[in-house]
């Protein structure tokens, strides 16, 4: 048997030639900022404000008073158009993990309280917290 010999390209590679950094120019003087506040947009133009899921959960159960389940609120937080799920399979289960793991992390200083297996009521704040 032979050995193969290595094939060389006929012609080498071209090497890349090293660029020097171009010299950083003047940063650019800012412009003189006017006393004018830019007025804000009329507030029958305003959008609706887009709530996040815990913040749209809090508001219904502020407005209810009562304890809800994550199914419960997912329907309500829909109906009242403060809250959709984009498109995910569980949003009821993804609403329980995030209250969950708020009354944990926050201990007392949390907005929801679990009143019982999978129900969560929003916390008085004007009761003390132990």
């Amino acid at each position: 048997m032979t050995a193969k010999k290595k094939r060389t390209p006929a012609t080498p590679a071209p090497t890349s030639k090293k660029r020097t950094p171009a010299k950083p120019s003047a940063p650019p003087t800012p412009e003189p900022k006017s006393s004018k506040a830019p007025a804000p947009a009329p507030t029958a133009a305003r959008a609706p404000k887009k709530y996040s899921a815990l913040e749209a959960a809090a508001q219904v159960l502020r407005e209810s008073g009562q304890p809800m389940s994550c199914p419960e609120l997912i329907a309500q937080m829909a109906a009242q158009g403060y809250w959709t799920s984009p498109q995910g399979k569980t949003p009821s289960s993804t609403l329980y993990a995030a209250l969950a793991r708020e009354v944990k992390l926050k201990g007392a200083s949390a907005r929801f309280v679990k009143t019982g297996p999978g129900h969560f009521a929003y916390r008085d704040p004007d009761t003390p917290r132990s």
